[in-house]
């Protein structure tokens, strides 16, 4: 399936029978591998941690806790409410980032806090990256020691060469394997629900915990240590965002069918099944997901868990490409190197840097916490986080955009803020016991993005006061024009109304400007994609200058010969490649007397800014085209 076909599901709504199916089949592949191997590992962890006794109205308790909190968080929040809040078609945090920041315009202040917000969220995305694959296969793996405590031992080995075959994997691009995607979950889906059916008809006392009430009783009974198992409840949603942020692959109605047609229906059963047997079996707490199924269908069950895991972690691995992206895209990023794995679906790309650093941080958790359990300590806070961040964003959208009156929308930010505050102050208590990784993780990254966008801001601003305008430049021709040679300069500036710096040291050194020139500004707009009808603006000018504005989405992949192209076709522009010279400058950074940052964040900005890679390689420009100028700037 095509990018574009995917692209073209988010109007979903037009889609019917076996384009509609097909849409849904893809989003059970990808948009589900997270939540849907929770059942591994929730049940366990909180009967484990928390010391909660596996009684009968204590298991009906969680199990009404889990419920209510798929309904209230990822049916209700996400699938009812912030899936409406599309940029384009488009969803995640940057998208919701994008709409608030359009609502608060007319408020700097409120821009500038939800624009941290947004960073927050994205930096935080990167540290459950991190902990979903280490978590996941861990998980998975650790149905061996289930079949054959003998082989524990090898639990941990096992899961690092899995992982380490999945980041490898990722420079061969995922399109070989993501016809098996669908079907794999699909089938994965499946088994969850007849295990969960099969021990739910033995209790089936156990579908009573739909009912609210149990929950809150075990409030009531176990108070702070109730609360606290919070913290681990909050297992069973984590990947209840990527709904929203994988949008623009499928459509709303596709992913909604997805959720209430299968996926939720299937989980929720194998959480009713799992109760079933601790209830039957108080032993099996111990690792309730493998003890349902029987003896014979332990390995293959391993397997099966092992897939859907690798597909759970493969959809967050993709995510990060792609937020890292447009996270570029936007100014939060120095350029990087980013390959296309496929030829077809411009969606698929491989950051090298991003992978191989995901699989240090990965091995490194699971060399440092060696099991699920361990590993749940870190586990949800920065989910918990993310989704606090989101409903404050869906907040300002709702208000200011769907222009509800303020009772409605304070009771929409009150009531998911108790839910959303209630996770983050239970998984608060993990900070200690390894949930500090996630968010010093998440930290970092912030640190890195608001570093970037502030030192790009401190360079555009230094070079702009130091630009000669435009039109005092234009006229200076008039009196001492310069020899004209043949063919198209091409001159990129940020400042459409000043001269660049190349520009002028072109006229300095090689005393020769050509008989055209057009000075190209690059402008990322906060939507996804830009049509190619409005993709550049070309303005002529007088001495055979023109002024040309080319404009992308953040997920748009520049190319700045082919926007040439296109603007050649209407206008005299007359660009043709062998006779066009782009020219680039090549800055190299010096402190201000005065610095515009402290000083560590500083030298951060200049190594990032040493280190991005070229931009003749990010916007696509034949380096045999290019002639780059040296100028020195302070900042």
């Amino acid at each position: 399936m095509s990018q574009h076909d995917l692209q073209s599901g988010g109007h979903a709504g037009q889609a019917s029978g076996s384009r509609l199916a097909a849409l849904t089949l893809a989003a059970v592949g990808v948009v589900y591998g997270d939540i849907g191997t929770s059942p591994l590992y929730t049940m366990k962890e909180v009967f484990g941690v928390h010391g909660v006794v596996p009684s009968h109205d204590n298991v009906l308790g969680i199990l009404s806790l889990v419920f209510w909190s798929l309904m209230l968080i990822v049916s209700l929040k996400y699938v009812v409410f912030i899936m409406r809040a599309d940029n384009r078609g488009e969803g995640g945090i940057m998208a919701l980032t994008a709409q608030a920041q359009r609502a608060a315009h007319d408020s700097p202040r409120l821009m500038i806090a939800l624009t941290m917000l947004g960073m927050f969220g994205a930096a935080l995305f990167y540290g459950d990256g991190v902990i979903t694959p280490a978590m996941s296969v861990l998980s998975a793996v650790e149905g061996l020691e289930v079949a054959t405590p003998t082989l524990k031992p090898f639990v941990v080995p096992i899961t690092i060469v899995v992982l380490v075959g999945l980041f490898w994997m990722q420079s061969k691009g995922t399109a070989s394997v993501g016809a098996l995607f669908g079907p794999v979950m699909v089938l994965w889906f499946l088994t969850l629900g007849v295990l969960g059916v099969a021990h739910v008809v033995n209790y089936p006392s156990v579908l009573a915990a739909v009912n609210p009430w149990y929950g809150l009783e075990f409030f009531v009974t176990y108070r702070l240590h109730g609360f606290l198992a919070l913290g681990s409840v909050v297992l069973a949603v984590t990947g209840g965002e990527a709904l929203y942020a994988d949008m623009g692959h499928f459509g709303r109605r596709p992913i909604k069918l997805a959720w209430f047609g299968l996926v939720l229906p299937c989980i929720f059963l194998n959480y009713l099944g799992q109760g079933a047997l601790v209830l039957a079996e108080p032993e099996a707490i111990r690792n309730p997901f493998y003890l349902m199924a029987p003896d014979w269908a332990l390995y293959p069950m391993v397997g099966l868990s092992t897939m859907a895991t690798i597909i759970a972690s493969q959809a967050v691995i993709s995510g990060a490409f792609s937020l890292t992206r447009q996270a570029t895209q936007l100014g939060y990023c120095p350029r990087i190197a980013y390959i296309h794995t496929s030829a077809k679906e411009i969606g698929q790309i491989y950051v090298p840097g991003i992978n191989w650093a995901l699989l240090l941080a990965v091995v490194a958790l699971v060399l440092g916490f060696r099991s699920s359990s361990n590993l749940a300590s870190a586990y949800g806070i920065a989910v918990t986080f993310t989704m606090m961040i989101d409903t404050i964003l869906a907040f300002v959208v709702v208000q200011h955009l769907w222009n509800w009156s303020g009772w409605k929308s304070s009771i929409f930010l009150i009531g998911f803020l108790i839910v959303d505050l209630s996770f983050v102050l239970a998984c608060s208590v993990k900070v200690i016991d390894g949930g500090w990784f996630p968010l010093a993780l998440g930290g970092g990254v912030y640190a890195l993005l608001s570093t970037w966008k502030r030192g790009r801001g401190l360079l555009t601003e230094r070079t702009r006061m130091e630009t000669m305008p435009l039109e005092l430049f234009l006229q200076s021709l008039q009196h001492a024009p310069p020899h004209r040679v043949e063919g198209l300069g091409v001159f990129m500036t940020s400042n459409p109304d000043g001269v660049p710096r190349s520009l002028l040291h072109n006229l300095l050194h090689n005393k020769v400007l050509h008989e055209r020139v057009v000075l190209l500004t690059v402008n990322t707009e906060d939507v996804p994609h830009v049509p190619d009808i409005d993709r550049i603006e070309v303005e002529q000018l007088d001495y055979g200058f023109y002024r040309a504005t080319v404009r992308y989405g953040f997920k748009d992949e520049p190319d700045i010969p082919e926007a040439l192209r296109m603007a050649s076709e209407a206008n005299s522009l007359g660009f043709r490649m062998m006779e066009t010279t782009f020219f680039l400058g090549r800055e190299r950074l010096v402190s201000h007397v005065k610095p515009g940052m402290v000083i560590w964040r500083e030298r951060l900005f200049f190594f990032m800014f040493r280190n991005a890679s070229s931009a003749a390689d990010f916007f696509k420009i034949p380096a045999n085209r290019v002639v780059e100028f040296g100028t020195q700037v302070e900042i």
